[in-house]
C-alpha cells in the first residue's frame, strides 16, 4: 500500500453503511481526480473513521476536496484493450475549502477593536 494525497472533485454523493458481519460502520464516496493528459482516474474511497466519514458525508457532488490515506491501485484493462488504473484509498482524513476556513480562523490572533475615527480622521490615519 501507499501513503497518498488526492485532490479532486466529490463524484455523487458519499455513503453511510454498515459491515454485514461486523455491524460497524463506514462511509463510501468516489471521488474525480485529474491526472495527466487531460484524463480523469476515479478513487474509490472508504472511511472507517467518524471524523473522516462525517466529513465525507458533509459534501455535496462537485465539492473539491483533498484526501489523505492508503491507496491500493487496481490495473484494469478498457474495452478498448488499453490499459488503466483504479485507486481504491482508505482515508484517514479530509480536507475541504470549509475546513481551511474554519483553521485560519482558528489561528488569526483577536484583533482589537479599533477606535470610532471620523472620516477626516480616517483620511488622514
Amino acid at each position: 500500500m501507499i501513503d497518498g494525497l488526492v485532490g479532486g472533485k466529490v463524484h455523487g454523493k458519499a455513503e453511510r453503511r454498515t459491515g454485514q458481519q461486523s455491524g460497524k460502520g463506514f462511509v463510501v464516496c468516489k471521488v474525480r481526480a485529474a491526472s495527466g493528459a487531460g484524463e480523469s482516474v476515479f478513487v474509490n474511497c472508504i472511511a472507517f473513521s467518524e471524523s473522516a466519514g462525517a466529513a465525507l458525508l458533509a459534501l455535496e457532488d462537485g465539492d473539491s476536496v483533498a484526501l489523505s490515506g492508503t491507496l491500493n491501485p487496481k490495473p484494469w484493462i478498457d474495452r478498448e484493450g488499453a490499459p488503466r488504473i483504479a485507486l481504491d484509498m482508505t482515508v484517514t482524513a479530509v480536507m475541504t475549502a470549509y475546513s481551511v476556513k474554519k483553521k485560519r480562523t482558528a489561528l488569526e490572533p483577536e484583533k482589537p477593536m479599533q477606535e470610532h475615527l471620523s472620516d477626516d480622521e480616517w483620511l488622514n490615519a
